[in-house]
């Protein structure tokens, strides 16, 4: 059987699997269900969407699948009894929710404060949103330091200056010892959405070309050797931080040339250019060795047997960008602090649709797929 032959018929099988509707089936929740890719992917079509399903839902995605994290809600910002905070003056609205466990709740360039905080801003960044407000709830463990937990309030406090945002109401909440691992935060960001965008994960056509603002997988694997538990030395920091400025410079050059914008955060670039693919019903074709990786970053992970293309990033996006504004995209993208390096990777097709390849350094071509369990440790 011919190379073409066996990569048709693998194209083939991944199809034919996509076109089934996820069913959640699992009779216990693993880590596996939180890593981003398939048990998460079966997780949200067979379980939360079916029990949620609404319009504000249906506009994230497509047959199901929510490659998004930020929902438009519209109309007038108003005032909200109880423990809400009031923002005024915004009639297109993007609301987000996330949560952060990461372990350990600091490591090389950011902290688990700093996370919550950038982490929420740049969910609406990527939906067009300016970043507003945000709400905070802190889930303490019993025995944290508070010494620990004033340095951590302390990075929320700075990283909200840093992204031109204010926290406007919270929640803490202790739990016995044991049973958190120091710190978790939640949080819930409102954005204005922005009248340059007009982004959707459906809006991919083919020839568009994909840009990434920076080297990717510095946060991941910056989190898992700050746990000391691999024999490697690396001076890896996490990439962590706003991508507002990065997103409105996009905006800005782009317009409506901008298709859509995504943050490759859990799964990685891997897992968004496969959610987008099969939203928008393309294929995207990335270049392996146009892809920014840090000679650190690529050294470890060879070392771990780890695909850069799967770990997180906490301060990179993929932008999507029709063929005649990439070059203005990509020049504007350059000029923002810490997107020095961004580089185009890659281009839509029309075909195999919904599925991801990858043009690798050697000269084949391989699927790059969902990931199918867990292999890295938490790291947001």
């Amino acid at each position: 059987m011919s190379a073409g032959t066996r990569q048709e018929r693998i194209a083939q099988v991944v199809r034919a699997t996509r076109a089934k509707p996820g069913r959640f089936r699992d009779e216990h929740i693993t880590m596996a269900h939180g890593a981003g890719g398939k048990a998460s992917q079966t997780l949200i079509e067979g379980l939360l969407l079916p029990a949620f399903a609404n319009d504000a839902l249906a506009l994230l995605g497509d047959a199901g699948i929510v490659p998004g994290d930020g929902a438009i809600v519209q109309g007038d910002a108003g005032a909200a009894p109880g423990d809400g905070g009031v923002v005024a003056g915004a009639t297109g609205l993007a609301l987000t929710t996330d949560s952060f466990v990461v372990k350990p709740i600091r490591f090389p360039g950011g902290s688990l404060g700093e996370l919550a905080v950038n982490g929420t801003v740049n969910d609406l960044a990527v939906s067009g949103a300016r970043p507003l407000a945000l709400t905070l709830s802190l889930v303490l463990e019993e025995g944290l330091s508070a010494q620990e937990l004033r340095e951590q309030v302390q990075e929320i406090a700075l990283a909200a200056e840093r992204a031109g945002v204010q926290i406007v109401a919270g929640d803490t909440k202790v739990v016995e010892r044991g049973h958190a691992e120091k710190m978790y935060a939640c949080t819930t960001g409102l954005g204005a959405l922005d009248p340059r965008a007009r982004l959707s994960p459906r809006a991919l056509r083919p020839g568009d070309r994909i840009l990434v603002s920076g080297a990717i997988a510095e946060h991941g694997m910056a989190v898992m050797l700050a746990r000391d538990e691999f024999e490697l030395d690396a001076e890896i920091v996490s990439d962590t931080r706003s991508l507002w400025p990065a997103a409105d410079a996009l905006l800005q050059s782009a317009g409506a040339e901008l298709r859509c914008m995504r943050d490759a955060t859990r799964g990685g670039v891997a897992s968004a250019l496969n959610e987008l693919a099969r939203a928008s019903r393309v294929c995207a074709l990335v270049h392996e060795s146009e892809v920014p990786v840090a000679p650190a970053v690529a050294a470890a992970a060879e070392l771990l047997g780890i695909d850069p293309m799967y770990v997180a990033n906490e301060g990179r996006l993929l932008a999507f960008v029709a063929p005649e504004a990439a070059a203005g995209a990509l020049a504007a993208l350059r000029a923002v602090p810490g997107c020095e390096h961004a580089t185009e990777i890659g281009e839509i097709l029309t075909e195999p649709s919904g599925m991801v390849l990858v043009d690798t350094a050697f000269g084949g071509r391989r699927v790059m797929d969902l990931l199918a369990g867990d292999p890295l440790p938490r790291i947001c």
